[in-house]
């Protein structure tokens, strides 16, 4: 079985390339999966991914925004910013992963990839996302 957990981690750095190298998505693309060794399965997973989350970032941001209090969205670190946008995606659009599931892959990633003290900041920021999921409209109903 493909992992996702490393599907996680291309869309992540795929999300990094995007936003701070400037690039169009699809040149992101054609760069950097055929240059990644994994399984086809892992990539598709990925590509989904980042091309979701880029997509829906104009509906992703302003929900970050109202989740991270004393935290403007641009003063974040780049890549704080985008595990929890690639986060969010994945809890809004794939109600089939259990929301506790993809915050732990995304604590993951925060502490493969960032600093120390972003695995709190990302988990808090999530959790409180977390808790208005019913209120989303493209999550359906998971049961408490």
């Amino acid at each position: 079985m493909p992992s996702r957990r490393k599907s996680r981690e291309l869309a992540l750095q795929m999300l990094f390339q995007w936003e701070v190298g400037g690039h169009e998505p699809a040149k992101v693309l054609a760069s950097f999966l055929p240059a990644t060794r994994a399984e086809a399965g892992v990539k598709e997973f990925a590509r989904q991914l980042f091309e979701g989350t880029v997509a829906d970032v104009p509906s992703i941001d302003p929900v970050l925004r109202s989740h991270a209090t004393h935290w403007k969205l641009e003063r974040m670190a780049a890549v704080d910013r985008n595990v929890l946008r690639l986060a969010l995606f994945e809890l809004t659009h794939h109600p089939g992963t259990p929301p506790a599931v993809v915050i732990n892959e995304a604590l993951e990633l925060a502490r493969r990839f960032s600093d120390a003290g972003s695995v709190e900041f990302v988990n808090g920021v999530l959790d409180a996302v977390r808790k208005d999921l019913p209120a989303h409209p493209h999550v359906e109903a998971q049961g408490s």
